[in-house]
């Protein structure tokens, strides 16, 4: 057996195979970069470590199935990235309100950003941020909190990257409306 198999060759064999030696591989190759991708939207260290482990065992177990369309890195983020929204939905809006501070409490002046996400609990944008539909503040949460390009928002949300355009458009005009 090749150190150098293929990410297909990999996934087919701990599909049909069970095999523990093409599963180590993968979970080399990619796990230290799908832990950086998601420490990049979560800072608590346990759950991005825990989601990390779910992703692969849903890739061991055989619940995820690669269908060899696009790339693997793009197929394990996917999984791990619901996997995280899925953790970080139990903790609700302030939870990923405070995640979303924690990654920028680094800066020592405050950014715009952080004003206005200080402020959102308690101002007018709390109001109109709620009347958004859920579908409006999933892409603003992706692409203004999380910071994701639109590309790395849709394949977060699952939908085109022209959707993703269009939403954020749809939110910032619904949101200037109700701020005016």
């Amino acid at each position: 057996m090749s150190e150098t198999r293929s990410d297909g060759e990999l996934l087919r064999a701990i599909a049909a195979d069970r095999d523990r030696h093409a599963f180590e591989q993968l979970y080399r190759r990619y796990a230290p970069w799908l832990t950086a991708r998601l420490r990049g939207r979560c800072a608590d260290a346990g759950i991005v470590d825990d989601v990390v482990q779910e992703t692969f065992l849903a890739v061991w177990r055989g619940t995820a199935r690669y269908r060899e369309e696009g790339e693997v890195a793009g197929w394990l983020w996917r999984i791990g990235a619901r996997r995280l929204v899925d953790a970080l939905r139990g903790d609700g809006a302030r939870g990923r309100l405070r995640q979303a501070l924690a990654r920028l409490r680094h800066r020592e002046e405050a950014s715009a950003e952080d004003r206005v996400l200080a402020g959102v609990e308690h101002g007018d944008l709390a109001g109109a941020l709620v009347r958004l539909s859920p579908e409006l503040r999933a892409v603003l949460q992706a692409t203004v909190i999380d910071g994701l390009t639109t590309r790395e928002a849709a394949v977060l949300l699952g939908i085109p990257p022209g959707t993703v355009k269009t939403r954020a458009m749809r939110a910032r005009r619904q949101l200037r409306e109700a701020l005016a």
